[in-house]
């Protein structure tokens, strides 16, 4: 059992989220960075998919009641095991009753940090998924952001996990999370909407997330594109990672929790891979936008599933360091 004893700005139970529900109009979810939650799984032993915790930029302080191996990966938030600082990205050992604080961002990007637990947070499965649908208001607990009070408990761990203790995640298989990332787009199909200088202005941009951003998508202040015509378009469907461009210009990047159609053209869409350098984003921090290929952006994704596949590394010193609390 965890017991949430600060939940910060925003902590929510997520997996991989519910993408066979598209079609019934829900939105496919789960954690932003999914590479992150895939990864602190597998350091614990989980399956990538299980339940863990998005914790979003720190101010957070958890109660594990009983011992249990886990795992924090995506950004350095300040995390600490009674009083100690822990690593990120590695298994480590936490006994009953100890107590596992976020103090807040260390750095610009890295906004987000998941926690696994061995056994995953074993919360109802709802539409095949434990992700917590802010908008729905159903999975993780009762479909909102956990608060202080919340008791999660934990499934049983898969046998034989003590090896999995001291387990780190090699540092080049990790994502290149920066304070202004450059992230790389396909050009989108409704070019013939906008300015034929779109695209230029679009990778001259400065952009920065706005205030009105969230899990859905982010706002993209700096620039505005213009349309070169009015542009009527049936809803379609869209993905994580579809760039909008709503009448008044401002482009809008569609996260985990967008809605599963869209009427505004499209100007580009963000490839997979580099979707959790974008999810480590908050308001105000900036990043630039630059168009690449089909397969550049099919190599990338290879290469993140490849590091998956791959997992963690160990050694006996990292063993032994994490079994003595260090």
């Amino acid at each position: 059992m965890i017991e949430v004893l600060a939940a910060g700005p925003l902590m929510t139970v997520q997996d991989l989220g519910r993408p066979g529900a598209r079609r019934y109009g829900v939105s496919p979810g789960g954690a932003l960075d999914a590479f992150a939650l895939a990864a602190a799984n597998r350091l614990v032993g989980n399956p990538p998919a299980a339940a863990g915790l998005e914790i979003t930029a720190g101010g957070a302080a958890l109660r594990l009641r009983r011992p249990a191996i886990i795992a924090l990966a995506g950004g350095d938030l300040g995390a600490s095991l009674d009083g100690r600082p822990i690593p990120l990205w590695a298994a480590i050992l936490a006994d009953a009753g100890a107590t596992l604080r976020l103090s807040g961002r260390r750095a610009a990007g890295g906004a987000r940090a998941y926690l696994a637990v061995a056994g995953g947070v074993d919360v109802p499965v709802v539409l095949g998924a434990r992700a917590t649908d802010l908008a729905g208001g159903f999975g993780g607990v009762a479909g909102r952001p956990l608060r202080a009070g919340d008791l999660l408990p934990v499934g049983a761990a898969r046998a034989g996990l003590v090896p999995a203790i001291g387990q780190r995640w090699p540092d080049a298989a990790r994502p290149a999370y920066a304070a202004e990332p450059t992230l790389r787009f396909i050009p989108g199909p409704h070019l013939a909407c906008f300015a034929p200088d779109a695209l230029e202005s679009l990778v001259a941009a400065h952009l920065r997330v706005s205030a009105t951003s969230n899990r859905m998508g982010y706002r993209l202040e700096g620039l505005r594109l213009s349309y070169a015509r009015p542009c009527s378009l049936s809803s379609l469907g869209v993905v994580s990672g579809a760039i909008q461009v709503p009448p008044d210009g401002v482009p809008i990047l569609l996260m985990a929790d967008a809605q599963t159609t869209g009427g505004y053209p499209l100007v580009g869409v963000l490839i997979s891979a580099d979707l959790p350098l974008a999810a480590q984003l908050l308001p105000g921090d900036g990043l630039r936008l630059v168009p690449t290929a089909l397969d550049v952006a099919q190599a990338a994704l290879r290469a993140q599933a490849d590091a998956l596949a791959a997992g963690p590394e160990s050694n006996e010193g990292d063993l032994l360091a994490a079994l003595a609390g260090a």
